[in-house]
C-alpha cells in the first residue's frame, strides 16, 4: 500500500520514522511519500519538503507565513493527486494538515490523523468537521480518553505515547541510565543541558536568557542541544546577543539531544515535547517560554480556564511536577531562583523524580508506533475488502 505521511515539526519527524518502520514490518510492500526530517529520511529517502522550511507556530506568525502557508498547501494537494496514495497521514501539526485530510476525505484517500490536536484545551469546534472526514484519530495522552469517550468521536483510538518507546530503545533494560553516545566534553563539572526549541522564534526568544544563566554558574558545564538543521551561525547570532562575552561554561552539541540528557544533573527547557522527554529521561528541569504577546494572548482567550499547566509532564501528572515560566515570569531573576532549586534543593529533586515516576506509570508501556501502523492498515484493508 502506499502512505503520504506529512510530519511539519522535529517531533512529528521521530514520530514518522518510528511509524515507517513499524508500516513496514506489518506491510513489507509498502511504498512512502513524505513531508519530514531527517530521522524520516534514514528511513525512506529525500522529503518533498523539509520540516526547516515548514515549522511555523503563533497566530501572528502564521499570519506573517501566510503565502508560504497558502503555497505549500496547494503543492501538497498536487503532489497527492500525482502520486494515489491509499492514506494522508498527517502527524501533529494541525493548522496544516487538517486541512490537507480534509481535502484527502472528499477526494476518496484515507484521511488520518496521528497526534490529537489539544482539542480539549481550545477549538473544540474542530470536533463536528474531524468527525465527518477523518477515517482515524490515533491520540497519545491518557487523559484524552476521557474527553473522546464524552464527545462521540468513535475512529478516535488511544495508542499511547510514542515517545515512551524512544526513550527506552535508548534505555538499557536493567539500568535508569540511558546508553546513547557518550558527550566528548573535557569536563568533570556537573552537566547542566539547555534546551531551547526546535524552532528558530523559541530558540531567540529562550536561549539569551540560558546564556546569562550560564555565564554566572562556572561551577557548571551548560550544554546546548543544537539542531544541525538549524545551523551554527543562527546558535551563535542568538547568543553573541546575550550580552555575555565571555562562554567557557557554555557549548554546543548538535543532534545529540539524548545523550545530553543521558548525562546532565539538570535541565532548563523551553515549553514542548522536550519537557516530556527530560522527564523520561529523569532529570529535573525548569520550563520556559516567551512567544508573541499577541499570539499568547489570543491562546489564553481561547483556552480560558480550562487548562492549568502547559508543560506535558504537569499535562500528563495534572500537578504542578515542574516549575513553568511563562512570558514575563521567564526572566533572569526567576530563572536563576528556580535554577537553584533544581540543583541545590535535594527534597526538591526528589519530589519532581517522583512525579516523572507517576507520570511514568501513566503513559503505560511501549509500542505506539506498532499500534498505530495495525489500525492504518485496518481502516485501509477494511475499505478495500
Amino acid at each position: 500500500m502506499r502512505y503520504y505521511i506529512i510530519a511539519g515539526e522535529a517531533s512529528g519527524d521521530l514520530y514518522g520514522a518510528n511509524l515507517i518502520k513499524a508500516l513496514r514490518e506489518k506491510d513489507p510492500q509498502a511504498e512512502f511519500r513524505f513531508w519530514g526530517g531527517d530521522a524520516m529520511m534514514k528511513e525512506t529517502g529525500q522529503p518533498i519538503r523539509h520540516i526547516r522550511d515548514l515549522a511555523i507556530m503563533g497566530f501572528i506568525e502564521v499570519v506573517r507565513h501566510l503565502r508560504t502557508v497558502l503555497g505549500n498547501i496547494s503543492f501538497c494537494k498536487r503532489d497527492i493527486l500525482g502520486w494515489h496514495p491509499d492514506a494522508v497521514i498527517g502527524i501533529d501539526y494541525p493548522g496544516f494538515n487538517l486541512k490537507i485530510e480534509k481535502w484527502a476525505h472528499e477526494h476518496g484517500i484515507k484521511a488520518i490523523h496521528y497526534i490529537s490536536p489539544q482539542l480539549w484545551a481550545w477549538k473544540k469546534g474542530r470536533l463536528k468537521g474531524m468527525r465527518k472526514y477523518l477515517d482515524l484519530l490515533c491520540y497519545i495522552l491518557p487523559f484524552e480518553q476521557q474527553f473522546y469517550a464524552k464527545n462521540n468521536l468513535p475512529q478516535a483510538v488511544y495508542v499511547g505515547h510514542p515517545l515512551v518507546e524512544v526513550v527506552s530503545d535508548a534505555t538499557p533494560s536493567n539500568d535508569s541510565q540511558p546508553n546513547t553516545k557518550h558527550l566528548t566534553l573535557n569536563t568533570d563539572k556537573p552537566i547542566i543541558a539547555l534546551l531551547p526549541g526546535s524552532r528558530r522564534q523559541e530558540i531567540k526568544n529562550s536561549l539569551p536568557y540560558m546564556v546569562r544563566l550560564a555565564a554566572n554558574h562556572p561551577e557548571y558545564q551548560f550544554v546546548v542541544a543544537g539542531m544541525s538543521l538549524i545551523g551554527p551561525d543562527f546558535y551563535n547570532k542568538v547568543i553573541n546577543s546575550s550580552y555575555i562575552t565571555h562562554h567557557s561554561s557554555l557549548e554546543i552539541v548538535y543532534d545529540q539531544t539524548y545523550s545530553i540528557l543521558s548525562s546532565a544533573y539538570a535541565a532548563v527547557v523551553c515549553s514542548g515535547t522536550a519537557t516530556l522527554e527530560t522527564g523520561l529521561f529523569h532529570v529535573p528541569q525548569v520550563v520556559c517560554y516567551r512567544g508573541n504577546p499577541i499570539s499568547i494572548a489570543i491562546a489564553r482567550a481561547l483556552v480560558g480556564s480550562r487548562i492549568n499547566h502547559i508543560a506535558l509532564v504537569d499535562l500528563i501528572d495534572d500537578s504542578n511536577v515542574v516549575t513553568e515560566l511563562l512570558q514575563q515570569d521567564f526572566n533572569d531573576r526567576r530563572l536563576e531562583e528556580e535554577f537553584r532549586l533544581i540543583t541545590t534543593d535535594t527534597a526538591n529533586r526528589e519530589r519532581m523524580l517522583e512525579g516523572y515516576r507517576r507520570v511514568e506509570q501513566k503513559l503505560g508501556s511501549t509500542g505506539a508506533s506498532s499500534r498505530v501502523a495495525e489500525n492504518i492498515i485496518q481502516v485501509i484493508t477494511k475499505t478495500q475488502n
